[in-house]
């Protein structure tokens, strides 16, 4: 199976670890990865900011970027979540509407495409910890996906996983929501930097960087402790392979 890596801004620039541990796993489980050096940024900020006419030109570059990619698979449910939203932004396109249909069809959150493509629940990672997982906005309401993460932590030996309270609640960043209305976002970090610390937990998880910048960033400034791991990190612990899942095909809904 092929897969084209959406590596995202954040994680290209600011945390390539994470990156590199989600093409250590899909590898791992027989995937052959690529990395398209012509992607840019999924044009979420520019579009989200006003700037609508002016952002068609980055989304008809990732659309071209990814035309031939059998599957694109990316670190950040917010990021795939504007890919699968160009189907809409440019339904009127005659040329790149049904390209982008195309590329919204076969576009994953890493884990997502664990789950829900490859059939994978256990990749035989180990961790040994108390953990809590922060779910991002746009991964639930956008990809619609609440299970994925949840089944493949449930999976690793060793990881004690603690529920979060008001896990509902967005964490306050939102891209460009934190620069536009910080103190509103400063009250919505700090309220899920409390349900954070109320579960006890040493390490906090996510599938989206963006998300867990800005909540570790706030448990920075307040002099408080936390880990940070992308679910990728987590699921490239400690590999034993006889554990792994056989990845099969499955019908995805």
């Amino acid at each position: 199976m092929k897969v084209s890596i959406f590596s995202t801004c954040v994680v290209d620039l600011l945390f390539p670890n994470v990156g590199q541990a989600m093409v250590e796993v899909l590898e791992r489980l027989g995937c052959e990865t690529s990395l398209p050096d012509n992607q840019t940024c999924c044009g979420q900020p520019t579009y989200n900011s006003g700037y609508v006419e002016e952002s068609y030109a980055t989304l008809k570059n990732q659309i071209d970027c990814f035309e031939e990619a059998e599957y694109v698979v990316g670190p950040a449910g917010s990021c795939v979540g504007m890919l699968r939203e160009y189907q809409h932004f440019l339904k009127d396109d005659p040329i790149y509407g049904p390209k982008a249909k195309a590329l919204a069809a076969k576009s994953f959150e890493f884990s997502q495409f664990l789950y829900r493509v490859l059939g994978v629940t256990d990749v035989g990672a180990s961790l040994k910890a108390k953990a809590t997982y922060h779910r991002s906005c746009h991964m639930t309401r956008i990809l619609k996906e609440r299970e994925a993460p949840f089944i493949l932590l449930d999976h690793v030996e060793g990881l004690e996983m603690v529920p979060l309270n008001h896990i509902e609640n967005c964490c306050g960043f939102g891209g460009t929501f934190s620069v536009k209305m910080p103190e509103i976002s400063e009250q919505m970090v700090t309220e899920k930097m409390n349900d954070v610390i109320d579960t006890g937990a040493e390490i906090l998880i996510s599938a989206d960087m963006g998300c867990l910048m800005n909540i570790g960033g706030k448990f920075n400034r307040d002099g408080k402790l936390i880990k940070i791991m992308h679910i990728a990190e987590v699921l490239n612990q400690q590999v034993n392979n006889e554990r792994c899942d056989q990845p099969k095909r499955m019908t995805v809904i």
